[in-house]
């Protein structure tokens, strides 16, 4: 891209240094707004002014698609281009399509007051998420999500489903535009303020720019023997595991797993999106087999993360050479579903942290990652205690431009935050867990090797006694942590 960081003291522009030139197409809905159709103008010249292609038509060279769909009311799975447009346009590839919703000022707060008083009903009234277009059982996805996120997820469900559609661009505004929000799978809320209205196109563009610039790594790769199932039975990683799903389970760290049909039923769903998303995955180093246990993903099938069986296990050995995915060993007897999508950052951030030598009293002699365990999930960090818990900031433009899951620019951006911890490049360092928070997304919490502890029970103990407090909001941006009252507290930015 010809774009490069603002060098103002005030008004310094982070940016990735991946991004792409890409091709975007806009494809009008049924129904586009005055406002809407201002708005939209502005952004493609703004894509233009980044130069960048913007096409006429979609094509085989198309990355984004640009649509709109009315605020309200469902749109019907025919007009969406998520679920038609290879038939419509003809292409091969699956181009990331963004919706753009008009909600007037009034609109939002009217129904954020709305989702605001019924989620705070002591009893769940399913009459109260009646709305066009939704699943009979969408009322529970709604509520649970209002409950986790706050009325602002409630609604950001609701426009998803009925847009039929994931990357929305929330517009709102009457005569001029406010702000527009960005929602995508996991309940990313950011805004884009248009109280400066040059900053608030190129914002709008950078934000889709870097959606599409990086991508996933998922393409997992079976490798070397498979481990006898006596071997497998032998561990004692995977009942460990079995133990930390049920102490983090209680401890309602798990998000409820989102499925598609349960607040929207379309046909095909899975060829547009995965039938549903997971809540978090979480691994441990086995130093028998050299490997990190993890939990499969839960893109595959259901996988209910506080109670697992050994089918929900998976083994990684390493990352493929072109980083693709991660270099896996099935287990024999066993079903062996992929690990989950986050299994690169988990194997990769210890290729940059050093490896010690277990202590006699481990009872094995062997070379393990300074990391024994590492936990992701769709949770927020709200304070710590400094003196046992450290922090550890992404580079600058993760906070300015977050980065979309499962993908090498997550992975590369929470190996650089880990790699440059004092805790864990330090093995004597009195700090036991690590963590980093990925705006938008969630916290990312590693923990060292405690001898008498078992795999997380570090984590969850933090958790128990209050030095490490999770949160069901998270950061939309860059945020910080003060010192207060002997213990470091989140401020958002």
């Amino acid at each position: 891209m010809n774009l490069t960081s603002s060098t103002s003291a005030t008004d310094k522009l982070y940016i990735h240094p991946w991004l792409k030139n890409i091709h975007i197409s806009y494809v009008p809905g049924p129904t586009v707004t005055p406002l809407a159709e201002d708005v939209i103008e502005n952004i493609l010249k703004n894509f233009q002014l980044l130069g960048h292609t913007v096409q006429e038509m979609p094509n085989d060279d198309t990355n984004i698609i640009l649509t709109t769909a009315p605020f309200g009311e469902p749109l019907s799975w025919r007009k969406a281009i998520a679920l038609t447009g290879r038939m419509r346009f003809g292409y091969k590839h699956s181009p990331t399509i963004y919706t753009l919703v008009h909600i007037k000022s009034e609109e939002l707060h009217q129904t954020l007051d709305y989702f605001e008083n019924v989620l705070s009903k002591p009893d769940l009234d399913p009459e109260d998420y009646e709305f066009p277009g939704l699943a009979p059982g969408a009322y529970k996805v709604l509520y649970e999500q209002g409950n986790r996120g706050g009325p602002i997820l409630a609604l950001e469900r609701l426009v998803q489903a009925q847009a039929k559609n994931i990357r929305i661009l929330l517009l709102v505004g009457d005569e001029a535009p406010l702000k527009i929000y960005h929602f995508d799978l996991v309940g990313a809320y950011p805004q884009s303020d248009a109280s400066d209205t040059n900053a608030f196109y190129k914002d709008i563009a950078l934000r889709m720019v870097t959606s599409v610039s990086t991508h996933e790594i998922t393409e997992h790769q079976v490798v070397g023997e498979i481990i006898p199932r006596s071997t497998w039975d032998a561990l004692d990683t995977p009942a460990a595991m079995r133990t930390a799903a049920q102490e983090l389970g209680e401890l309602n760290f798990f998000t409820e797993m989102v499925i598609i049909d349960h607040i929207v039923q379309i046909p095909a769903v899975t060829d547009a999106v995965a039938s549903q998303y997971s809540e978090g995955c979480f691994a441990t180093w086995d130093p028998q087999l050299g490997a990190l246990i993890t939990t499969i993903t839960g893109s595959a099938r259901p996988v209910d993360k506080s109670s697992l069986s050994d089918d929900d296990l998976a083994v990684i050995v390493g990352v493929r050479p072109d980083r693709k995915g991660a270099l896996i060993r099935n287990v024999e007897e066993k079903r062996n579903d992929p690990p989950s999508s986050e299994a690169v950052e988990l194997v990769d951030l210890d290729s940059s942290l050093p490896h010690i030598e277990l202590p006699p009293e481990w009872g094995i002699s062997a070379m393990v990652p300074v990391a024994r365990s590492k936990l992701h999930g769709h949770r927020g960090i709200s304070s710590f205690n400094p003196n046992l818990v450290e922090f550890v900031p992404l580079d600058p433009p993760y906070y300015t431009y977050p980065v979309t899951c499962a993908t090498e620019a997550q992975a590369t951006g929470i190996k650089g935050a880990f790699s440059r911890s004092e805790a864990l490049r330090n093995p004597s360092d009195p700090r036991g867990v690590v963590f980093t928070v990925l705006p938008t997304h969630g916290a990312v919490i590693a923990e060292k090797w405690v001898h008498g502890k078992a795999p997380f029970q570090v984590i969850w103990e933090y958790m128990q006694s209050g030095d490490l407090v999770v949160d069901n909001r998270i950061s939309q941006g860059a945020h910080e942590y003060s010192e207060q009252s002997g213990h470091s507290v989140l401020k958002n930015l």
